[in-house]
C-alpha cells in the first residue's frame, strides 16, 4: 500500500462511515481495484478496516464531546456516586444505559461469528453488492411508512435493542452501520437527523470495541511501512469523518434519505456489470 493509497481509503472511510452508503463495501471496492484484498488472507483486510475506523470513533467523540462527557457524568453520578432508580435519573445517565444495551447485540454476533465475518465469503463483491441494493430498498420502505415525529427523548429500550439487532446487519458488509441502524430508527418512527445522532452515539461502543481488538491481532503481521500507512489513513478517515457527520445531521433535517436509496442500488448494479464483464472479480 503507498502513501496514496492510504491517504484514499482514509477518505473512504470517514465519508462512507456515516453517510448510510456502507464504508466496508465501499472499501473492499477500493481494495479490490487497487489489489490490496488478498483472498488467501482475508482477515488482513478485515483488520484495516477496524483499525481505521478507529479515525472515525475519533470524529464521533470530537463532534459529540459535550453529549457524550454529559453522558459519561451523569451515568457515573447517578449510578455509582448517588444512585437512583432508573425512572429518576438524567436523560443522559438514562443514554448512557441504552448506549450499553444498544451494543449488546452486536458484540454478542460479532463475537460470535467473527470468524464468517473475517472470511472471503463477507467480501465478495456479490455479498456486498446485494446488501447494498437490498438495504437501499428497505431504507425506501422506511421513508415510506416513517413517521418522522420522535426525538431523542422518546427513545425506550425496546426501540434500543431493534436498533441494536439492526446495527449487527452492519456486520454483513455493503448493509452499513449508519444504514441499517438510520433505517430501524425510521421504521421506528425518530425523526431523521435524530436516528443519525442516536445511530451515532450508538456507534462509538462497537466501533471502539472492534477497532481495538482488530488492532491487538493485527500487531502480528503489520510492518513498520504498513503501521505508518495505517496511521496515516486513520488520521485522514477522522478528518473526513467529522466533514460528514456535520454534513449529514444538517442535511437530514431538511432532506430524506432517498439520494442514498438510489445510491444504493446504482452502485449495486455497478459492481454486477464490472464482474460480468470482468473488470473486478467478485
Amino acid at each position: 500500500m503507498t502513501f496514496l493509497e492510504a491517504v484514499l481509503l482514509g477518505i473512504i472511510q470517514g465519508l462512507t462511515e456515516f453517510l448510510p452508503v456502507s464504508s466496508t463495501g465501499h472499501l473492499t471496492i477500493a481494495g479490490k481495484i487497487m489489489g490490496l484484498v488478498s483472498n488467501e488472507n482475508p482477515e488482513h483486510w478485515t483488520s484495516f478496516i477496524a483499525v481505521i475506523q478507529l479515525g472515525t470513533l475519533l470524529a464521533i467523540v470530537i463532534y459529540f464531546w459535550k453529549d457524550l462527557w454529559g453522558i459519561f457524568i451523569d451515568f457515573i453520578k447517578d449510578n455509582i456516586l448517588k444512585p437512583k432508580k432508573f425512572s429518576s435519573q438524567s436523560s443522559n445517565a438514562k443514554m448512557g444505559w441504552l448506549i450499553i444495551l444498544g451494543s449488546i447485540p452486536v458484540a454478542i454476533i460479532g463475537l460470535g461469528f467473527k470468524d464468517v465475518i473475517e472470511g472471503a465469503f463477507t467480501k465478495n463483491l456479490y455479498v456486498i453488492a446485494t446488501s447494498l441494493i437490498v438495504l437501499g430498498i428497505i431504507l425506501a420502505l422506511a421513508e415510506k411508512v416513517g413517521k418522522f415525529k420522535r426525538d431523542l427523548k422518546d427513545i425506550t429500550w425496546k426501540d434500543t435493542l431493534i436498533i441494536g439487532f439492526a446495527q449487527s446487519l452492519a456486520l454483513i458488509p455493503g448493509s452499513s452501520r449508519s444504514g441499517t441502524t438510520i433505517t430501524a430508527g425510521i421504521f421506528l418512527g425518530l425523526k431523521r437527523e435524530t436516528a443519525a445522532r442516536f445511530s451515532f452515539l450508538l456507534s462509538v461502543p462497537a466501533i471502539l470495541g472492534s477497532g481495538l481488538l482488530e488492532f491487538y491481532s493485527s500487531l502480528e503481521y503489520i510492518q513498520f511501512d504498513g503501521m505508518m500507512n495505517l496511521i496515516i489513513a486513520t488520521l485522514v478517515s477522522a478528518i473526513s469523518g467529522y466533514v460528514t457527520i456535520a454534513f449529514l445531521l444538517s442535511f437530514l433535517k431538511k432532506n430524506s434519505t432517498m439520494v442514498f436509496v438510489f445510491y444504493r442500488i446504482a452502485i449495486g448494479i455497478i459492481i454486477f456489470a464490472l464482474i460480468e464483464v470482468s473488470i473486478i472479480t467478485p
